[in-house]
């Protein structure tokens, strides 16, 4: 897979996490197990298809958070100290919309 092809992917997990969660709070949102498996299993998905991303690459998109969204996954994966709620939320709520945004600009 290209790097555009894996910006292309993680931007596809990123938007299904935003319209999952469009209206919700935080107290709707952890209520749903089944929202919250979703947009956990598709922002971990993020994490794994942007560990692909060559050096170079990000080297020349350094806006974009890549040692974080992976270390994110391996968090979640491997599932350290439990998956915290408010981490999750706060990365959908505080932050796709920007990395949403930065990914759409490098395609």
């Amino acid at each position: 897979m290209t790097d555009p092809e894996r910006v292309e992917k993680m931007l596809q997990c990123v938007e299904k996490v935003l319209s999952y969660c469009a209206g919700q709070t935080y107290d709707t949102f952890s209520a749903n197990s089944m929202l919250v498996e979703a947009c956990v299993f598709n922002i971990s998905q993020i994490g794994e298809i942007c560990h692909g991303v060559s050096d170079a690459f990000m080297e020349a998109h350094p806006e974009i958070p890549w040692f974080e969204m992976y270390g994110l996954r391996n968090r979640i994966v491997h599932n350290y100290d439990g998956v915290k709620l408010h981490l999750v939320w706060d990365i959908i709520a505080g932050d796709l919309e920007i990395l949403q945004k930065d990914l759409q600009k490098i395609l």
